[in-house]
């Protein structure tokens, strides 16, 4: 089975900048995050293949957060320029293979519990 486990979450000022992690259980297919705000649906962030290193962003993000991995089996999420539209519970995601367009919730089976980002102005 495989585990996920978020870290990084805090409390930052707009235009500030926060690093999440994700600890995965030696997985090397899709990983992704999302993010889901009091209210409202979960949505996706950004994605990565991990046996190529290809990249998927939301636009809301797009140019100010970057997905990356090392050579274990963390996933990054480098937050940069934040806004208070960013504040929401952030969620680690992983599958074998993208059946679905990679935003699509039901594209991901396995999740982490979440780390909370809050942006204050």
């Amino acid at each position: 089975q495989v585990q996920l486990e978020e870290s990084g979450g805090g409390s930052v000022q707009a235009g500030g900048s926060l690093r999440l992690s994700c600890a995965a259980s030696a997985y090397r297919g899709y990983m992704a995050w999302f993010r889901q705000a009091p209210g409202k649906e979960r949505e996706g962030v950004a994605a990565i293949y991990r046996a190529s290193g290809t990249t998927y962003y939301a636009d809301s993000v797009k140019g100010r957060f970057t997905i990356s991995q090392d050579n274990a089996n963390t996933v990054y999420l480098e937050m940069n320029t934040l806004k208070t539209e960013d504040t929401a519970m952030y969620y680690c995601a992983a599958s074998g293979a993208l059946s679905a367009p990679w935003v699509a919730r039901s594209t991901w089976y396995y999740w982490g519990q979440g780390t909370q980002v809050t942006v204050s102005s």
